[in-house]
């Protein structure tokens, strides 16, 4: 039986262009995201920066409902496994 592979975190490069990638017009969004980068920076890997940008392609007022949970889907977003976890970690005030 073969084992999974680890999922390594991503380089600093691919990191810088993700918190690039996320910068928000709210706010509120802002500060999830910010939250989310100062916890989760160092272990992020390249499946959770793969949904997290499919996140950021929704419309600011749509990510704002998903992460104040007033919406469990938006249309544009086929919420996968990936990006509920992200959504998840996103929405994680502990």
């Amino acid at each position: 039986m073969q084992t999974a592979a680890p999922e390594l975190p991503i380089d600093a490069r691919a990191l810088s262009k993700l918190r690039w990638r996320c910068r928000r017009g709210l706010l509120e969004n802002d500060l999830f995201i910010e939250r989310f980068f100062s916890r989760h920076a160092s272990t992020l890997n390249q499946r959770q920066a793969d949904a997290l940008s499919r996140l950021m392609d929704l419309s600011d007022n749509d990510l704002l409902d998903l992460l104040l949970a007033r919406q469990s889907q938006v249309e544009g977003l086929e919420m996968d496994a990936d990006c509920a976890e992200v959504l998840a970690l996103l929405r994680n005030t502990h």
